[in-house]
């Protein structure tokens, strides 16, 4: 069983792991949009789009449902969202913590 668990964060970790997943995520964190909407508000082509998207939908992250001609997709898991949360809060934590060192190295080079 942990094995298995293991797999699928790993499996679920790459299909994070492409910077315009993450936007789209963001994006769709907002609301359900459609393809266009998400294109837009990414700034970025719509085959790109709808790429990532595939990969997003193929690990259950997002779905998909039709709307007369068109798809509208939304996160599977609301908790996708608090998962950015943490992500953001880590990188500030580091940033917080380069910029102390920084500071510190800074003040030395100064005092000396």
């Amino acid at each position: 069983m942990d094995m298995e668990m293991q797999q699928f964060k790993s499996e679920f970790f790459k299909a994070l792991a492409h910077p315009l997943r993450i936007r789209i995520l963001e994006i769709l964190a907002e609301g359900a949009k459609s393809v266009n909407e998400i294109q837009q508000l990414a700034e970025s082509e719509g085959s790109t789009v709808s790429q990532q998207l595939t990969v997003l939908r193929s690990k259950n992250i997002v779905t998909g449902s039709k709307e007369g001609n068109r798809v509208i997709y939304s996160l599977r898991d609301p908790m996708i969202i608090e998962l950015l949360d943490v992500a953001k809060k880590i990188f500030n934590n580091q940033l917080s913590e380069t910029i102390t060192i920084l500071d510190r190295l800074n003040y030395t080079d100064k005092a000396e």
